[in-house]
């Protein structure tokens, strides 16, 4: 998936080369919201007045992508912070049976045998 930056760089590199499928802002600014990825496009136009002139779209962008790679970095930490959690909770759970076992105590199968 390309950033905001590398679509922007693309997006003025085939505007460049075919200067007459972009005649005017308005049409910059709709083809240029096509090479975005879907959630950011959908944040940079919401709002009651989204912005009209490419270079605010374009900083509208960055700031959205800047955000989402944000969360999406604070979500993969807190996942890798639980999934380790698990696996201590697991490495103590065999040690405690153990334990339970070692001390007298029998599970509720072992007494029905």
């Amino acid at each position: 998936m390309m950033t905001v930056l590398e679509a922007v760089k693309k997006f003025e590199q085939l505007a460049r080369l075919c200067s007459e499928l972009v005649p005017n802002e308005t049409e910059k600014v709709r083809r240029m919201m096509k090479m975005f990825r879907t959630y950011i496009a959908k944040q940079v136009s919401a709002g009651s007045s989204p912005p009209t002139l490419v270079s605010d779209r374009v900083s509208r962008a960055i700031r959205a992508e800047y955000w989402i790679n944000q969360d999406k970095e604070a979500r993969a930490q807190f996942f890798k912070t639980k999934k380790e959690e698990k696996a201590v909770v697991k490495q103590l759970q065999p040690r405690q049976n153990v334990e339970s076992y070692s001390n007298g105590q029998t599970s509720n199968f072992a007494q029905g045998s």
